[in-house]
């Protein structure tokens, strides 16, 4: 089952999760022993998130943030920690990873690499600026990817 991990060190690995036990797969690939919290930001997607991210200090996903913002359509609040986003079936359980929604988060993971290069030489005026100069950069990746 196709399914993607996204780091908070930018880096995006796809997976293939075994269908028999691809929830013991996602939490390894969280980092959690038990239950993984799940959010639904695109009909046909789940993410993965580590539910104490935040409380344990894990950086922070800018990919993941960027990529369920878009989704969604609105800033959202900040996502910690590894994400893994898998396809969602009609009832709500795990399925492969659509192609199209793959690319949405190998092109928003580029877009983020470029986006804090360029910010090195030319910082933007405020945190809530970059956000909104991010949100902007993956709404437009997303929507040229539909």
């Amino acid at each position: 089952m196709r399914a993607v991990r996204i780091a908070p060190d930018i880096t995006l690995t796809e997976l293939v999760l075994p269908e028999s036990d691809a929830h013991s797969a996602i939490r390894e690939s969280v980092g959690l022993p038990g239950a993984v919290d799940q959010a639904v930001y695109h009909p046909r997607a789940l993410l993965h998130v580590h539910g104490e991210g935040r409380v344990l200090r894990l950086g922070a996903n800018l990919v993941a943030w960027a990529l369920a913002s878009a989704w969604r359509g609105m800033s959202l609040y900040p996502l910690h920690g590894p994400v893994v986003v898998t396809g969602r079936e009609h009832h709500g359980g795990v399925a492969a990873l659509d192609d199209d929604l793959v690319q949405h988060a190998r092109t928003l993971t580029q877009t983020v690499r470029d986006t804090l290069d360029t910010w090195r030489t030319r910082p933007p005026v405020s945190h809530e600026a970059a956000l909104r100069e991010l949100l902007a950069y993956a709404a437009r990746d997303v929507a040229v990817g539909r």
